[in-house]
């Protein structure tokens, strides 16, 4: 049953992002029956005081919640930092509730505490990766109008270059990864001359908290709208219901904070549950199983990309700590599940998710995870395939997945795109795939992935998969190029293994390879060896650019 979102009188006096939201008829249906947690949502919310403040109330502000190298915040300091934060915001650099606050640094202590002070004084935070450049922030800071800047002092040149063509942002401070106030470090410096406490504002359930921004696979990135009820229904789904977060975790991972799959399984989703998080200083796959083996880390997030090369590595390192992984970005190959449960004992979860959605909505636990499979709907929302006519189709049909929750798509100033996204009430995250009996949900591809050649539909994904079993593929994608004769072929591009040669003979014999595993038509007609694939910050393979 669809329920009438909370409400009540918005605290915003910027009315920028408001007027900027799609027209209601457009969203998706929300629904908040499909879990108990999410009926209890009032209508008067402030995210980051359900999640930070209600934490020390709780009695949790001396449990440790950040990790960095060898600094640990409790819960007290980061509330401190977060409400000190606020009051520069508020009282030295005049941040109008609803005005949009521009985060740019590592994951850090410092920026988590940078997002939650900008929440509690009621503003919207536009997290961004780290390494954009100078072109990639000038569009993100005139898509939302950006007045207020928070930067980690070692990424500021480039923001400096995108702000001196932008006469409407103002406030421009800059943090240190350490947090503590040097000459550079102005917002620390303004921070330590406030107090430990702030009146957090009294925020609408369904005023707009963060505006993020996609990762641009298939072109520029677009703003997705969340509201605080939208940040903690997303804590009351994913975590408790198949990740199973409990306070004695620690979470690591790679995934940065602007990205939500990182802002969830890094920050959001282990404070919902008085748990904590180690930063990490390097994402490399060692960096990765050294922290699991020197700080028993327990939850890892990450790419499949990075489970596949951790399977290879996990030999050298005691990561006995480590119960449970979580991938997204990309679907998780078969091939990589089985590496690491071969390597590790452990189940990883594959998690299904959006930016328009906040988080993942299917999934599964460690227990009923199946290789090949994503899982099935997360409790709180709905999902099933359809075909173009928006009808359920019969299961082991592929089709178009459509998915309904308590999180849904609402683009900034961007009908066309809305519309594509959202039809008839049902969330569309562009993803082809088919349901078994049992309501198990298998991956085909993304709608743009599938090829047609010669009259057969051929699933680039699909391929992949095959071809990552094969002993010297490191990676590897699929597209469809253009064939005067076949109107597409398949075509692979692949990183081999270090000691595999990049010969023609290789490649018929991954051709081969391909044709023993999935139907001999889907093999890929040409294979090109690459020394890298293009990605986005976050690990997805960008496959528009090997389309040229």
């Amino acid at each position: 049953m669809a329920i009438k979102p909370p409400g009540g009188a918005s605290a915003h006096e910027d009315r920028f992002a408001r007027e900027r939201l799609p027209d209601p008829s457009l969203w998706p249906e929300f629904d908040f029956s499909g879990v108990p947690e999410l009926g209890r949502i009032p209508d008067r919310l402030n995210a980051a005081a359900e999640l930070l403040d209600r934490n020390v109330a709780l009695g949790n502000g001396g449990r440790p919640v950040l990790h960095l190298e060898g600094t640990t915040w409790s819960y007290d300091q980061l509330l401190a930092r977060a409400n000190q934060i606020a009051g520069v915001l508020v009282e030295d650099c005049g941040l109008r509730t609803g005005g949009r606050v521009l985060l740019r640094a590592p994951n850090t202590p410092m920026l988590v505490a940078c997002w939650f002070a900008v929440l509690k004084a009621g503003g919207i935070c536009v997290t961004t990766m780290p390494l954009l450049r100078a072109g990639e922030l000038q569009y993100i800071i005139d898509k939302v109008q950006i007045s207020h800047a928070l930067c980690d002092i070692e990424f500021g040149d480039a923001l400096e270059e995108a702000g001196a063509n932008a006469p409407g942002l103002e406030h421009l401070l800059y943090f240190s990864a350490a947090g503590s106030a040097t000459d550079s470090a102005t917002l620390e410096t303004l921070a330590e001359a406030k107090p430990g406490d702030f009146t957090n504002v009294d925020t609408a359930a369904d005023d707009v908290a963060l505006i993020a921004f996609t990762s641009g696979t298939t072109g520029s990135p677009k703003g997705t709208m969340h509201f605080h009820r939208d940040i903690i229904a997303a804590t009351d789904c994913m975590p408790r219901y198949a990740a199973g977060i409990t306070p004695d975790d620690i979470m690591a991972g790679t995934p940065p904070l602007a990205f939500t799959f990182g802002l969830g399984g890094l920050t959001l989703f282990p404070m919902r549950f008085g748990a904590s998080t180690r930063f990490l200083s390097e994402n490399t796959p060692d960096a990765l199983l050294a922290a699991i083996q020197d700080h028993g880390v327990t939850q890892l997030y990450t790419a499949p990309t990075a489970y596949r090369a951790i399977a290879e590595l996990a030999g050298k390192y005691d990561i006995s700590s480590l119960r449970q992984g979580v991938s997204a970005g990309e679907t998780l190959p078969k091939a990589t599940w089985e590496a690491f449960f071969g390597a590790t004992g452990i189940r990883l979860i594959d998690g299904l998710g959006s930016t328009e959605l906040l988080h993942c909505f299917v999934s599964a636990t460690p227990d009923n995870m199946r290789p090949g499979f994503t899982g099935t709907e997360i409790p709180g929302y709905r999902a099933r395939v359809v075909g173009d006519d928006g009808e359920e189709v019969p299961p082991g049909m592929p089709g178009l997945l459509a998915v309904k929750g308590p999180t849904g798509c609402r683009y900034i100033d961007d009908e066309t795109r809305q519309k594509d996204y959202v039809r008839d009430g049902w969330n569309y995250p562009g993803d082809v795939y088919e349901m078994s009996e049992d309501g198990y949900f298998r991956y085909i591809s993304r709608a743009d992935d599938m090829i047609i050649s010669a009259g057969y539909n051929i699933a680039g994904p699909e391929v992949e998969a095959a071809l990552l079993e094969h002993g010297q593929v490191a990676e590897c994608a699929v597209v469809g190029v253009p064939d005067a004769e076949r109107t597409n072929i398949v075509k692979a591009f692949v990183v081999l293994r270090d000691g595999a040669a990049a010969e023609p003979e290789t490649a018929r014999e991954m051709q081969d390879f391909v044709k023993s595993r999935i139907a001999p038509y889907k093999y890929p007609r040409a294979v090109e060896f690459v020394d890298a694939l293009p990605k986005t910050q976050t690990g997805k393979l960008q496959r528009f650019k090997l389309r040229g």
